[in-house]
């Protein structure tokens, strides 16, 4: 191949998959380059037929070659891999692990953090969503399933819904799904799977189909390497609760609860269970604190204490648990929910986005509790 040959292989192969968020040559999506004078022929081998992402590979690829000195003229083609080529794929994604084995065990590097509480309607979606966009921004890989199966709202709060408020479907890889990804955060919910045909519907399943739907999350989603993973939980102690604490029994719990006692008193259970399944209680915030009126005043609408409250009962028997912060009450917080763009990213000078972004640096700088965890290191 000539100079200017090899030159446009590499930047080809440089370009991201906006799925997989690896380098096509390394996905060994590149199958042949040539260069005749200053025309570039370029052939793409695509994972599926109808690659959701096939459009932005294409111009993505185009412009890379292009860019390189001596190329006036290019043509890319788009191909689709053969049934070999997709499953030599999905064996390197899964880095030597067998199919369905869940990645976020106790050796895995990933910090799983678990957002509950006690009751409903404390914002908890709300901040879980508004926290992994602010970690992402702050150059963290991060993940985020909606676990929360009946009362599902994470795709909606990251704007990833059509004009009928319906979800994507995740790109299916042979077995491996890729989750959708908003603001930098890789986001699976079990809205993106429910027929394309209906309205938004509900989800009215029990206790097995719950837990084999958090399996299947954990096990099936090819989320890749990851800083850390969010869960949004649903309220209460129930099905759903009890099944992470036994596939994730090493995982973080953030307790979310409301300045009101009577929110406070149901948070601190949600903490309390989580504990019983091995899982560490990291930390309380207080959403819907007081907001500051314009006359400098304060409304404390839901009351005040109930963050301190959470905190201290939890620490009450076992190491201390902090109040990471109080999130106030936000109308810019609230428009952002409801138009799809987290408060963090829409407006980062509101004091519910600050105090967000405040509490997502203290979580990304918080340090692991791996005791006992064997790492993926060995001697030379």
């Amino acid at each position: 191949m000539t100079a200017s040959g090899d030159a446009v292989r590499r930047a080809v192969a440089a370009v991201i998959d906006p799925e997989l968020r690896r380098p096509l040559g390394d996905l060994d999506m590149i199958r042949g380059v040539a260069v005749t004078g200053a025309l570039a022929r370029v052939e793409v081998a695509l994972t599926i037929v109808g690659c959701p992402a096939s459009d932005r590979i294409e111009r993505d690829v185009h412009a890379a070659a292009a860019a390189v000195p001596g190329i006036d003229a290019v043509e890319v083609t788009l191909g689709v891999m053969t049934p070999a080529e997709r499953a030599a794929l999905t064996e390197r994604l899964r880095g030597g692990r067998a199919a369905r084995e869940m990645p976020f065990g106790p050796e895995s590097l990933t910090r799983v953090l678990a957002v509950t509480s006690g009751k409903g309607g404390v914002g908890k979606s709300t901040l879980t969503a508004n926290l992994a966009v602010a970690l992402a921004a702050r150059g963290l890989a991060v993940g985020l399933i909606d676990a929360d199966l009946h009362g599902f709202s994470i795709p909606a709060l990251l704007g990833l819904v059509d004009a009928e408020g319906r979800p994507p479907q995740p790109t299916r890889i042979d077995d491996l799904m890729l989750p959708p990804v908003a603001y930098g955060v890789k986001t699976i919910s079990i809205g993106m799977f429910l027929p394309r045909d209906a309205a938004p519907g509900a989800v009215a399943w029990r206790g097995p189909m719950l837990h084999r739907t958090v399996n299947q999350f954990l096990t099936d989603v090819f989320f890749g390497d990851l800083d850390i993973l969010l869960l949004d939980m649903p309220p209460g102690t129930g099905d759903v609760a009890i099944s992470v604490g036994q596939l994730l029994p090493h995982a973080d719990v953030l307790v979310v609860t409301t300045p009101q006692a009577a929110a406070a008193d149901v948070a601190v259970r949600s903490g309390l269970v989580a504990r019983q399944t091995g899982q560490r209680v990291v930390g309380v915030v207080e959403n819907m604190a007081a907001l500051t009126l314009p006359d400098g005043s304060r409304l404390e609408l839901f009351g005040s204490g109930g963050g301190d409250a959470v905190a201290a009962a939890l620490s009450a028997d076992a190491a201390a648990v902090p109040l990471l912060g109080s999130v106030p009450l936000s109308p810019a917080l609230r428009a952002g929910g409801d138009a799809g763009r987290p408060v963090v990213i829409a407006d980062p000078d509101d004091p519910a986005a600050r105090e967000i972004a405040r509490i997502a640096a203290m979580i990304a700088t918080m340090p692991r509790g791996l005791a006992g965890r064997p790492l993926p290191v060995a001697p030379r």
